[in-house]
């Protein structure tokens, strides 16, 4: 896994995550970003990685939530915000490390062959494993666990991490709307209410960048494998040296994710990555790139033939 560079988390939350907060004391407004971000995040408008800094797909996320509650959309935690933006339970959440998590981290292979020849591509280290896990950047993590040896940690030893779950849905989609200058992605029911915003990486090269509507032709939710195809990178000295396509097993480190959603243009699809917090921040190579938390999701919410609206 590429390591993202260190981020600074807000000094305001941070007696808000240490105090004690018990179910009755929600549900109440939120009080600075990081509660923003949680509370966004289990309504399904995705702040990106949860890191507790207005950045710019927070502000995003905050514009969009302003949008449904007939607010100006300022993108900032105004007052008028805050008062509609609630957490109806606590921030924060325990996860105890299983001696089951421990083995299945293994280290991520550095060349395409490499990679293809391991057991599985998972997570290396707990602290990525635990970050996926809570939607959250791993810096985050760190800092609300300040006492933890990540290189040499223990089953038994418990967390602290963000609570965050999506809402369950028992209907699907009736269609996604990807919107390429800006970066993300939307679901919608049939009434066109948004079931789901998501940052989104998109193509470097413009031309790359398929516009119109474009249909759900495969739907793999659960850890799919992933071919490389040498032709495909052109810009890799390994692939020029590969004659041969190869398989990469599954895993949230496999470049795909941990869910592919194909779509009706040869080559493309939706799809999880193994740097979530490069999310919407890097571009692909013609993809539609989400965290895998985000992959995983939609996935369950698309069906085959289902249309698929990419915007300018």
């Amino acid at each position: 896994m590429v390591h993202p560079p260190k981020i600074a988390v807000t000094a305001r939350a941070k007696p808000l995550i240490i105090a004690h907060q018990s179910p009755g004391d929600f549900p109440r407004p939120v009080r600075d970003v990081l509660e923003a971000q949680i509370a966004l995040a289990r309504r399904a408008i995705s702040p990106g990685s949860i890191d507790a800094a207005l950045g710019s797909q927070t502000r995003k996320a905050l514009s969009v939530f302003q949008e449904f509650q007939n607010l100006s959309q300022t993108g900032l935690l105004d007052t008028n915000t805050r008062a509609r933006l609630t957490l109806d339970a606590p921030l924060l959440t325990t996860y105890t490390v299983t001696t089951n998590d421990l083995a299945r981290l293994q280290p991520l292979g550095k060349t395409w062959l490499a990679k293809s020849q391991q057991t599985a591509l998972d997570y290396e280290t707990e602290l990525e494993l635990v970050a996926e896990k809570s939607h959250s950047h791993p810096e985050l993590i760190r800092w609300l666990n300040p006492g933890v040896n990540w290189t040499n940690i223990a089953p038994g030893t418990v967390l602290k991490i963000p609570d965050v779950e999506y809402p369950t849905s028992a209907d699907k989609a009736a269609f996604v709307v990807i919107r390429l200058a800006d970066k993300f992605l939307e679901a919608f029911d049939a009434q066109t209410n948004l079931m789901a915003h998501f940052p989104c990486s998109i193509a470097a090269n413009v031309e790359k960048r398929p516009v119109g509507e474009l249909h759900v032709v495969v739907i793999a939710p659960k850890n799919p494998n992933y071919t490389f195809h040498p032709e495909l990178f052109p810009e890799s000295p390994e692939a020029k040296t590969l004659d041969h396509e190869l398989i990469l097993p599954p895993g949230p480190n496999n470049p795909i994710g941990v869910a592919w959603i194909g779509l009706d243009k040869t080559g493309y699809g939706i799809h999880g990555t193994p740097v979530p917090e490069q999310v919407g921040r890097t571009e692909s190579h013609g993809c539609f790139r989400l965290a895998n938390w985000d992959a995983e999701y939609l996935s369950r919410l698309v069906w085959m033939g289902m249309p698929v609206l990419v915007e300018p």
